[in-house]
């Protein structure tokens, strides 16, 4: 890894660590400060050796050292994931004002991705305070025109409510309303195309679980991180997709 993306890599690897305890104590309603994060088993307080993304699950065997209880993969992952994506982001965008939008982003899917996939649920309080970042970030990086970021907001909304309205309830309330944010946020063709690709997502694993019999057939599952991953793969590489789409109908 070049030596201009291990800080990056690094400041994404702690952040990961916090918008995991983000994603799982806001839906619940408790303080992201206090107190101090503690194995759920035995209630043993973390200490800081304990607390190291990603090695201090290695290191003891995604165990806790105090009961032995297994730990969640889920935390290294994401940890992992957003060190990960953290570097990408000026990989792909260079080193510019955007960004600060785009680790932005990142951090609010990350957040959404851990609080839906563990509790179906995308609570209201994050998305007000990203929207309340975002509407900074664009108001100093606007798109080209600034109006798409409007637009972008006011069809995401509207798509997603005209599916719950018409699916009666198969998309929920945070999801409408985080289209909404990422439609302000990345303009109207950038937004339709992760809508997309959250969808395909979305059904090719729902598709796989159902043929595997790993969920039950008409039970709801979070689509939260189905929009984390179409958002990102749209942000990051919209026109390389729209490119290679259009050399395929054009070489029909």
């Amino acid at each position: 890894m070049n030596t201009a993306y291990i800080l990056p890599f690094l400041y994404g690897l702690f952040l990961g660590s916090f918008f995991n305890v983000v994603g799982l104590r806001v839906p619940e309603k408790k303080s992201i400060v206090t107190p101090r994060s503690a194995c759920p088993n035995c209630h043993h307080t973390l200490t800081a050796l304990e607390l190291i993304p990603v090695l201090s699950y290695i290191i003891q065997g995604g165990k806790c050292r105090q009961c032995q209880s297994r730990i969640s993969p889920i935390y290294p992952i994401m940890e992992l994931v957003t060190g990960m994506l953290f570097a990408l982001a000026p990989f792909v965008l260079g080193w510019s004002l955007e960004l600060i939008v785009a680790w932005t982003m990142i951090s609010l899917l990350v957040i959404i991705f851990v609080s839906d996939i563990t509790y179906m649920l995308i609570p209201d309080k994050i998305l007000i305070v990203f929207a309340g970042i975002f509407l900074l970030e664009r108001f100093i990086v606007p798109l080209t025109p600034w109006w798409d970021s409007l637009l972008g907001a006011v069809i995401g909304f509207t798509l997603l409510l005209v599916i719950a309205i018409v699916s009666k309830g198969g998309m929920g309330g945070g999801d409408i309303k985080l289209f909404a944010l990422i439609g302000f946020v990345l303009g109207t063709k950038t937004m339709l195309l992760s809508f997309f690709l959250a969808t395909l997502f979305g059904g090719i694993v729902g598709g796989i679980a159902l043929l595997f019999k790993l969920i039950e057939r008409k039970k709801p599952i979070p689509f939260g991180p189905f929009i984390a991953l179409g958002t990102l793969v749209a942000y990051f590489f919209y026109e390389k997709i729209i490119l290679l789409y259009l050399q395929l109908i054009t070489g029909l």
